[in-house]
């Protein structure tokens, strides 16, 4: 099992296609390039960002491949698995490790509820079928069957299932699950979260999309939180919570995808039937950026 260690700044990039459905490679490494950089300390395509719900297996593939082409061993990549099944997602995962990922990022998707060993089966599956570190990923907004608290310790067990993003609005929940795996996973924020909160709990790091339009704020960020300082710290995440205000209105995808626009990457529109930044989310998102010195 690989013994990398991952900490600091993933973005989760977003994935520009192209009207004939083909991935646009070029922008797509020019922002791996643009990110690295910036400073992150990671990369993590098909994230929820990354529109993962949305493509097809070849568009899924080949976005990770580019995205490992453009990191060039530099950082470390973290792909996202998503599935229904088991078989699917496994394959998935075997597929992104010889392309050359550093990791997996675990995602459920689900159409009819599942049961809590269902769940753990799921996961166990995906980790059984790699070498590489496995981040588990909880989004209870978006997921229809969700990783429970005992599902949590149970797969902390496994010795390559190795860390956890939460997305559930629910700080006092992070505690709860770092109190459960006793050191046996290690967390990272979600945008959703205020990330010096979460590092200051325990957190290593964030895998977020707002980190694709603002890296080195972000960077500043964690290296502030990394070294305790955390008055400096705060005073630098108040006005980086204005972009997740707007992310809370508008579709994700849209507005990352809609701010990197205006920073010069032809990323193109969310996929349909997702609607692209209206007018107004547009002008938001640029006093936003603006504000932080992104634009």
């Amino acid at each position: 099992m690989s013994e990398v260690n991952f900490r600091g700044v993933f973005p989760y990039l977003v994935s520009p296609i192209h009207a004939s459905g083909e991935v646009d490679g070029e922008v797509l490494a020019r922002l791996c390039e643009d990110l690295i950089g910036a400073g992150v300390q990671g990369l993590t395509p098909l994230g929820s960002t990354g529109e993962f719900a949305y493509l097809s297996w070849a568009q899924r593939r080949r976005v990770v491949e580019v995205v490992v082409e453009a990191a060039r061993g530099r950082v470390p990549v973290v792909a996202g698995v998503a599935s229904t099944t088991i078989a699917d997602a496994t394959a998935q995962a075997r597929e992104f490790e010889r392309l050359g990922c550093s990791g997996i990022l675990a995602i459920l998707e689900a159409y009819f509820p599942l049961s809590d060993e269902g769940v753990f089966a799921y996961f166990r599956a995906i980790a059984e079928a790699v070498s590489l570190p496995v981040v588990l990923y909880t989004n209870p907004q978006f997921q229809r069957s969700d990783l429970s608290l005992p599902v949590i310790e149970r797969l902390s067990r496994i010795p390559n299932i190795r860390y956890i993003k939460d997305a559930s609005f629910n700080t006092g929940r992070l505690l709860s699950i770092i109190n459960r795996v006793e050191g046996r996973l290690e967390v990272f924020a979600a945008s959703a979260h205020v990330p010096v909160c979460v590092m200051m709990i325990g957190g290593v790091g964030w895998m977020a999309g707002p980190a694709c339009v603002a890296p080195r704020q972000s960077v500043e960020l964690y290296e502030l939180c990394r070294r305790g300082d955390w008055a400096a710290a705060m005073e630098r995440q108040r006005p980086l919570w204005n972009l997740n205000l707007a992310f809370a209105k508008y579709n994700l995808a849209a507005c990352i995808k809609g701010g990197l626009q205006l920073q010069g990457y032809a990323v193109g529109d969310p996929l349909p039937p997702q609607a692209p930044l209206p007018p107004e989310g547009v002008e938001e998102l640029r006093r936003a950026l603006v504000a932080i010195g992104a634009l």
